[in-house]
């Protein structure tokens, strides 16, 4: 594997393989890999010749009181992760590389699909993902990106993106992966302890109650507040447990029809965790 910190450098490789002929791929990460972060690399190799992984904390999609200077930075543990999982190209630019001009500066905003959700719970979060990830577009030029489904509206957001903008890349979603209890695999899971760990598995089971009742045909609202009380019962302090419209996390009302989308975030002790799952004809499929 090499690894370039400069737009040049990138460009420089990524030009040299369309020359011969490769499609390129691309996983945009913030680091401290995981075994998530890993079967995005797998699923971007099913697709393509050659492939880009980024590692970059991106200061624009923090709030103001959220963990920028606490997010985990392993670079060591992550090249060699990278290295064991085949990917071609780091890309480890600075923040001066990909805000030339600040990062108060451009920026790009998805409306609707963006708002509700972490967006209500994250005013800015939205438009700093959006914003980072089409500047790596712009560079990587990839012909296929995979996201993971654990950050669902993230993925809602980065299609829309690609479409409105006519971005001619393949958004592809790998699925979530998940440790023995449940929980979906997050850099921010080092933060729990061993018995917050435990715990957090509700988070997954309450999420299969949630698409149990909505196959027996039970009203949204009541399985929304069901949910709530179950997460509050086992210690966590709940942000919300909704269902929503898969296709745009628009709001289904108690006589929907069509895929459902659960989605919960709540905290533990000082962390917090999201999650998600498909509500379709499947027990306990992914999205």
């Amino acid at each position: 594997m090499d690894r370039v910190v400069s737009a040049s450098d990138l460009r420089a490789r990524v030009s040299a393989w369309r020359r011969d002929g490769l499609r390129v791929g691309f996983v945009p990460t913030m680091g401290n890999l995981h075994a998530g972060h890993y079967s995005l690399l797998a699923r971007a190799r099913e697709h393509a010749d050659r492939v880009v992984a980024s590692i970059f904390v991106n200061p624009t999609q923090f709030g103001p009181n959220e963990d920028f200077n606490r997010y985990p930075r392993t670079p060591d543990a992550d090249r060699e992760g990278l290295v064991a999982h085949r990917c071609d190209l780091l890309f480890e630019p600075a923040v001066e590389e990909i805000y030339p001009s600040g990062v108060a500066s451009t920026r790009v905003e998805v409306p609707e699909v963006s708002e509700p959700l972490e967006g209500a719970m994250r005013p800015g979060h939205f438009a700093g993902v959006a914003t980072v990830v089409t500047k790596l577009f712009n560079l990587v030029q990839p012909d296929v990106a995979v996201f993971g489904r654990k950050d669902y509206q993230q993925l809602l957001v980065i299609r829309r993106l690609v479409t409105d903008l006519r971005l001619p890349i393949d958004i592809r979603a790998a699925p979530i992966v998940r440790e023995a209890n449940g929980l979906a695999m997050s850099s921010r899971n080092q933060y729990l302890s061993a018995d917050e760990r435990a715990r957090a598995g509700v988070i997954h089971a309450t999420l299969e109650t949630m698409c149990a009742a909505v196959r027996s045909g039970q009203a949204v609202r009541s399985i929304e507040e069901s949910a709530h009380a179950a997460l509050t019962a086992a210690g966590l302090v709940p942000d919300y447990a909704s269902l929503r419209r898969a296709e745009d996390l628009s709001e289904p009302g108690d006589a929907c029809c069509g895929p459902l989308v659960a989605l919960i975030a709540a905290r533990l002790g000082k962390t917090r965790l999201i999650d998600n799952l498909a509500c379709d004809a499947a027990a306990g499929s992914e999205m």
